[in-house]
């Protein structure tokens, strides 16, 4: 499928994207991601193997749409993990644990 990044356009398949993302470590996920076979990959990594430009070239946007179009899966920012009533009984536990004195007060 043809697809422009950046202003150049690509004939991106699925499993050409796989084949290159085949054997490269995710990256940490802090925004957008996209699932390639069992793994999530940060948009800007898979965008930057696949067109082996430098991330700043191209956009969040142009990379979702075109992993959107070959069928992949794509997310939003992930979901910051809540923090119930027992977190800062939680941190004490934790705290202990490790050896510390605990929180101190301020």
């Amino acid at each position: 499928m043809r697809c422009v990044i950046a202003r150049y356009p690509f004939d991106l398949t699925k499993a050409g994207v796989e084949a290159s993302m085949k054997g490269v470590r995710p990256a940490l996920v802090t925004g957008e991601s996209v699932t390639i076979g069992r793994r999530r990959y940060p948009v800007k990594q898979v965008g930057q193997v696949i067109t082996r430009q430098d991330p700043r070239d191209f956009t969040v946007g142009e990379v979702v749409r075109a992993m959107t179009r070959l069928g992949f899966t794509c997310h939003d920012r992930p979901e910051a993990a809540p923090v119930g009533e027992d977190g800062p009984a939680l941190l004490h536990t934790a705290s202990a644990l490790l050896g510390g004195a605990g929180p101190v007060a301020v």
